[in-house]
């Protein structure tokens, strides 16, 4: 997925302003974390694997003087989990010199990629991003021009930020399949992936960039140009479901309030006989107080979850390793003898969600009834989220009662398309729902194109 954050001001530490945006961004990628900057025209790069504040310290951010920046956190999809791939990326081109950060997923940047290389371009990275950044940096074109004709070579999801020729640019694909935002801090531009990472800079949300456009600020102000004929609008429908932040808004809803309306769906939907009403904590939060709103069925906790457990904690041994799921919830006492509806916002491989079950009952739950507030993940996601292969998604090929025998609950009902539709109060046409419906709103890559670590082997 990976979240985005620029800004422009001469008056402001660009640099501070962008660690704490990117702060607000960490749950849209943990791998690794970057900030660049240009002060005069020179860009300056650090970044790093690890979270925001492992990566940044206050020398760093001393070190980070300038007008413009931009800043990103890492959830990787195209392109291995290493420093080379981590970003903002620097790309000197014949033409210019540019930082660049990307949320989204190229489709099929082969063929840009392979073209690149015969004129003599050198990519030190196998991401699909500097594919981007290296045909803005070689074009002579003034940036805005450069971006535009870029943008017509490429093909999938693309939110990105860039420093280029002493300027802060945005652009997004023409569906706007990932989320981009404009915001006002004084008379200075922000932009970022989401809402909450203006709030934490005290910025006032301004608009969304639109799809196919292209924005640049520079001292006179913001300015922006129709890059690409915008086509059907096409918003991550699951950026409501997971992905982005609660306290964000989306296409004018709020997302905490949308996934609650999910859970009241899903009460009307899929009902149950139960004692009290709990969730998959955090994500699966919103939906469980809805379904408890709605169905009359009391809300209480009923998994603790460790927020120290990150995605580079420190293995267990064997015999902590058989305890499983343990290292990041734990039951309570008070479940034992009654029924219960666990929430939960997704189930994709089903291993999580038949652990989580297996411990509810090793809890002395009498019954476990499973509701999930999003229908059936059945189709891999081509556009930034590191999902799946379909043959590894747990309900890809099972009916609902296959489902439910697969993860040993009493009972398992998903939220119809409709419902979950339905509640993000956006229109049907507005909306990516290919992991939900197989049917996306760009071509789909053949397999040769799918694989993550497909250029791993390309020589730089």
């Amino acid at each position: 997925m990976c979240g985005v954050f620029g800004v422009y001001s001469r008056d402001r530490d660009v640099a501070r302003l962008t660690y704490f945006g990117l702060f607000a961004l960490q749950h849209r990628g943990q791998e690794s974390a970057g900030i660049a900057v240009a002060e005069s025209g020179h860009v300056t790069a650090v970044r790093d694997m690890g979270l925001v504040p492992q990566v940044f310290d206050e020398e760093k951010l001393a070190a980070l003087p300038g007008e413009v920046a931009i800043g990103h956190t890492r959830y990787s999809t195209t392109g291995g989990v290493h420093w080379s791939n981590a970003q903002p990326l620097v790309h000197h081109g014949r033409a210019r010199t540019v930082a660049l950060a990307h949320n989204g997923n190229l489709v099929d940047p082969a063929a840009a990629r392979d073209e690149l290389l015969a004129d003599g371009v050198r990519l030190a990275s196998t991401s699909d991003t500097e594919v981007i950044a290296a045909l803005v940096a070689r074009d002579p074109a003034p940036v805005a021009d450069a971006v535009a004709r870029a943008m017509r070579c490429l093909e999938g999801a693309y939110s990105i930020v860039a420093i280029a020729d002493g300027v802060l640019v945005a652009f997004r694909d023409p569906h706007g399949i990932r989320p981009l935002t404009l915001g006002r801090i004084g008379e200075d531009w922000v932009i970022a992936s989401e809402t909450c990472a203006l709030d934490i800079v005290g910025a006032d949300p301004v608009r969304d960039v639109r799809p196919g456009e292209v924005v640049w600020i520079d001292e006179t102000g913001l300015h922006s140009a129709t890059a690409v004929p915008e086509r059907r609008s096409a918003l991550c429908i699951f950026e409501q479901v997971y992905f982005a932040r609660p306290d964000s808004r989306l296409g004018g809803t709020e997302v905490h309030a949308a996934r609650v309306r999910m859970g009241e769906r899903l009460a009307e939907e899929a009902p149950a006989d139960a004692d009290l009403v709990m969730s998959i904590p955090d994500s699966g939060t919103p939906a469980a107080i809805g379904f408890a709103k709605r169905s009359g069925i009391p809300y209480e906790e009923g998994l603790i979850k460790n927020r120290y457990i990150g995605r580079t904690f420190i293995q267990p041994d064997d015999e902590l390793r058989r305890q499983g799921i343990r290292l990041k919830f734990n039951p309570l006492a008070e479940l034992a003898g009654r029924r219960l509806v666990v929430v939960d916002d997704t189930i994709v491989r089903g291993n999580t969600t038949r652990a989580l079950v297996q411990m509810l009952f090793g809890a002395g739950a009498a019954e476990v009834h499973v509701r999930i507030s999003s229908p059936p993940i059945v189709s891999p996601c081509f556009y930034g989220i590191d999902m799946a292969e379909e043959d590894e998604l747990a309900a890809a090929h099972r009916s609902n009662e296959e489902m439910r025998e697969h993860i040993g609950a009493t009972s398992l009902h998903h939220l119809s398309v409709d419902g979950m539709q339905s509640a993000t109060r956006m229109p049907d046409g507005s909306v990516c729902r290919g992991c939900f419906t197989r049917t996306y709103p760009t071509r789909i890559p053949n397999a040769a194109n799918l694989a993550k670590l497909r250029f791993e082997k390309t020589p730089a």
